[in-house]
């Protein structure tokens, strides 16, 4: 059920009609149930994997603020990490080692490996319910929070089926009083929410899926390989992905409010942002948050030097790279960011963030950073390290054809109403178009994302690319 289908939307209905006839009690019995069969829905193989792994979670978490002892809770507490690491380890890096070796032994002259016989399949977004159950066992081990009494409780915070696949990663001081307490159903939230997944369709369906036609024919080579394609492949990318994962959190957060949650904003703007630093302020925030709270501050911070500080940088950066997938573009991605961002602390960047900056500077470091992170999205974005490298290499050659130009207007249709859609959001600080206004301007708001939705959604429908990390 992806989250701009039909399927989709009358479960939704489905759901939130029920959840309005139960008390809280029944509530929670109810969104359990419904929230394993969406992720049945997605892969059923796999729903016993997360009911097992969150109920081990649950009696380690009540091991662990059960005894005062420092070695049995360390002990409960790396039994967690080994088990959730472990099990994405082993579905999500098997068959990249597998591939690995196979190239490997077939340069040594080994022979052929069959890799294909060894490969397995990976659960639907076991990455970010990991985060969640370790950010949850970790939070425990540090008494920040209390460990949850009820097993439902609990499978609901892992579970609940808006953050399920892709996100947001919630925080367990967030999201788990807001399972355990009474939820009002008032209709202000309601209203939000329902502007939230129209405006979250909007960036999907309408730009995220239109810059994907664009994209995808560049880096397909339909454009020819020359200065003009890559550059075009690299604006349509950036914008796809950013209106495809931004669209996804916004609709996610809009179907949290219809049942009474709230999720944190997932990205502010990160095309605006002035630093590599501020765009990861901005960009994915449950997951660069994540990355600062539990792997950066982790491995020592800007505790113990400068050095150290650039290489915790680093690696946090590197292995979140790494978590977005089993290939070494991810890893060059994650390389590339942490370097960036070493070399902007150094430069000392990051401590200028607030400073107020005359027009022509601001925008020159808006787009050194675009063109930073956008040449970094051709590694994300491209299977291999040879097919990100041949794709850059179009750079040095300089051709143009009419069909470039008609793509690139094309790509402007659809790219220009994102950035005045962010303009608004960035000068108001709302959360969604207009939310900070009268009804009238609010409802009009949400009457122009759906009618553009009708009028301009793209003629091929692409997954969200998130989904499959």
């Amino acid at each position: 059920m992806f989250f701009d289908t039909t399927s989709y939307f009358l479960f939704l209905l489905a759901v939130v009609l029920a959840v309005r006839c139960l008390r809280h009690d029944g509530q929670n019995w109810f969104l359990l149930a419904a929230s394993y069969f969406f992720y049945g829905w997605w892969d059923l193989r796999f729903l016993a994997l997360m009911m097992a792994s969150s109920g081990i979670d649950y009696l380690l978490a009540r091991g662990i603020e059960a005894t005062t002892e420092p070695q049995a809770r360390r002990r409960f507490l790396v039994v967690s990490l080994l088990m959730n690491f472990g099990l994405l380890a082993v579905f999500k890096y098997c068959n990249f080692f597998v591939d690995s070796f196979a190239h490997v032994a077939a340069a040594l002259g080994l022979g052929h490996v069959p890799a294909r016989v060894w490969q397995i399949a990976l659960p639907p977004g076991i990455s970010f319910y990991t985060f969640q159950a370790v950010a949850y066992i970790v939070d425990v081990y540090r008494r920040d929070i209390p460990a949850v009494r009820r097993l439902r409780d609990y499978a609901l915070f892992i579970s609940l089926f808006p953050h399920l696949i892709a996100g947001p990663i919630q925080r367990p001081s967030h999201l788990i009083p807001q399972v355990q307490n009474h939820r009002r159903l008032e209709a202000e939230p309601f209203f939000a929410g329902l502007l939230l997944i129209l405006e979250g369709l909007f960036r999907k369906i309408v730009v995220a899926d239109n810059c994907a036609l664009v994209a995808n024919a560049a880096f397909n080579g339909h454009f020819g390989a020359s200065a003009g394609a890559t550059v075009l492949g690299i604006v349509a990318f950036a914008f796809q992905i950013y209106g495809d994962f931004s669209g996804y959190s916004s609709i996610a957060r809009g179907s949290a409010q219809l049942l009474g949650f709230h999720f944190m904003v997932n990205f502010r703007q990160p095309y605006f942002a002035r630093s590599l630093s501020d765009f990861w302020r901005r960009w994915h925030i449950s997951l660069s948050t994540w990355l600062r709270d539990y792997l950066y501050i982790g491995l020592g911070g800007n505790r113990g030097g400068t050095a150290r500080t650039y290489r915790n940088l680093f690696l946090t950066m590197l292995l979140g790279g790494l978590w977005h997938g089993a290939n070494w573009t991810f890893v060059i991605w994650g390389g590339l960011h942490g370097a960036g961002l070493a070399v902007e602390r150094s430069l000392g960047l990051v401590s200028e963030r607030d400073r107020t900056m005359a027009l022509p500077e601001l925008w020159l470091r808006r787009s050194i950073v675009f063109v930073f992170v956008g040449i970094a999205w051709v590694f994300f974005r491209a299977a291999s390290l040879g097919e990100a490298l041949g794709f850059l290499g179009g750079l040095r050659q300089w051709s143009a054809t009419p069909a470039l130009g008609y793509a690139a207007i094309f790509l402007a249709g659809h790219v220009l109403p994102l950035l005045l859609l962010d303009r608004s959001l960035e000068r108001s600080g709302g959360e969604y178009l207009a939310d900070k206004s009268a009804y009238g301007w609010r409802i009009a708001a949400g009457v122009t994302f759906a009618v553009a939705c009708l009028l301009f959604a793209a003629n091929e429908q692409s997954a969200f690319i998130y989904f499959q990390f």
